[in-house]
């Protein structure tokens, strides 16, 4: 039987059940690929999850009242949540240029007050169980967002010459909420008028 911690230079022809060593290339890098997609794993056991709120004049990240959205909120005490992924479709313009983008702070030990319920959630896995955090269309958290990850823009022009091409973005689980902290999408300034549907996709994980 060949020894797994060893690096193989070149591919290797298993049969199922066949203990092979780890592939390497030429310069003794270890190569590696993706079996299934980025989120498969995670999806397929259940834990990606996915909110979508219609929002509108989306307020500055230094607001307290009425971020959003979504607004995810972390209530558990032995979750994490970590968002991969946000996507955006403006469909009516601002009058205030602005920046979208994430935001997020700690303190939240009780609920957002002045929630609005979010337009709609799901389970990467169809029919899956709800996530365990708790997804807002918008809310008003205890202390205002203290951080600006910025991931698209919004234009004064009119939808028909936007420049808008790519409306989805790989955060990476760059973003991690832990219990009694939130995270939400919000602007650089308030985008008066602006009309968005957006969605986070996030993973929870055992604290």
């Amino acid at each position: 039987m060949a020894n797994p911690t060893v690096n193989q230079v070149g591919p290797s022809l298993a049969a199922d059940g066949s203990v092979i060593p780890v592939r390497a290339g030429k310069l003794g890098d270890t190569i590696v690929s993706e079996l299934q997609g980025r989120y498969g794993e995670q999806s397929y056991r259940g834990n990606l999850f996915f909110a979508h709120a219609i929002v509108t004049a989306p307020v500055i990240y230094t607001t307290a009242a009425g971020t959003g959205g979504p607004l995810l909120w972390n209530g558990t005490s032995n979750k994490i949540a970590q968002i991969l992924a946000v996507g955006f479709g403006n469909t009516i313009v601002t009058t205030v240029a602005a920046a979208l983008g994430l935001t997020g702070n700690t303190g939240q030990t009780s609920a957002p007050t002045s929630t609005t319920a979010i337009d709609s959630r799901g389970n990467g896995y169809i029919g899956g169980a709800a996530s365990a955090c708790t997804p807002y269309r918008v809310g008003t958290v205890t202390n205002a967002g203290n951080f600006f990850l910025p991931f698209a823009h919004l234009h004064t022009g009119a939808l028909t010459v936007d420049t808008s091409g790519v409306l989805w973005v790989d955060i990476g689980g760059a973003v991690t909420i832990p219990p009694n902290a939130w995270c939400s999408v919000a602007a650089s300034a308030t985008a008066t008028t602006a009309v968005a549907s957006i969605s986070l996709v996030w993973t929870e994980l055992p604290l």
